[in-house]
């Protein structure tokens, strides 16, 4: 009658590694975290495995140029916290953008992964510049719209 599928599982020896540049003019900070996220995990693949890392490494450019909507602008906060007594740092999202416009993304993205020592390593393969250029040309990076 029906045929029976098989399962799949990936090997550490089979992942093919691909390097995408995404362009963060105009995008929402969330939605497109997401999306970075998935790369990142290899969500987007058929050959998606959950133990194994078999994500794609990621481009950020044009970092200064992602929005928020609603009141963040005005109302969100960076926390940090140095280790002293009393030591507590809040940095509004507008400092926060002039000062460090590729710690927004880095930020929201490493809030979405699973906190695993997998998902450390496919950190690893996320870049951001806050411009349009990047230094990553030796990877030949495909240039992805989401």
């Amino acid at each position: 009658m029906f045929k029976q599928q098989k399962s799949f599982q990936l090997k550490e020896a089979d992942v093919q590694r691909n390097w995408l540049v995404l362009d963060a003019a105009g995008k929402t900070l969330g939605r497109f975290a997401s999306e970075i996220t998935k790369i990142l995990r290899g969500k987007h693949k058929p050959t998606f495995t959950s133990y194994i890392d078999g994500g794609d490494g990621v481009i950020i450019i044009n970092a200064e140029k992602v929005v928020v909507t609603g009141n963040k602008e005005a109302q969100k906060e960076y926390i940090d916290y140095t280790g002293h007594m009393g030591g507590l740092r809040r940095t509004p999202y507008r400092v926060m953008m002039a000062r460090k416009p590729t710690h927004i993304i880095e930020h929201a993205v490493k809030a979405m992964m699973p906190k695993t020592r997998l998902s450390n390593a496919q950190l690893k393969r996320l870049r951001v510049f806050a411009g349009s250029e990047h230094n990553m040309a030796a990877q030949k990076p495909i240039h992805a719209n989401i």
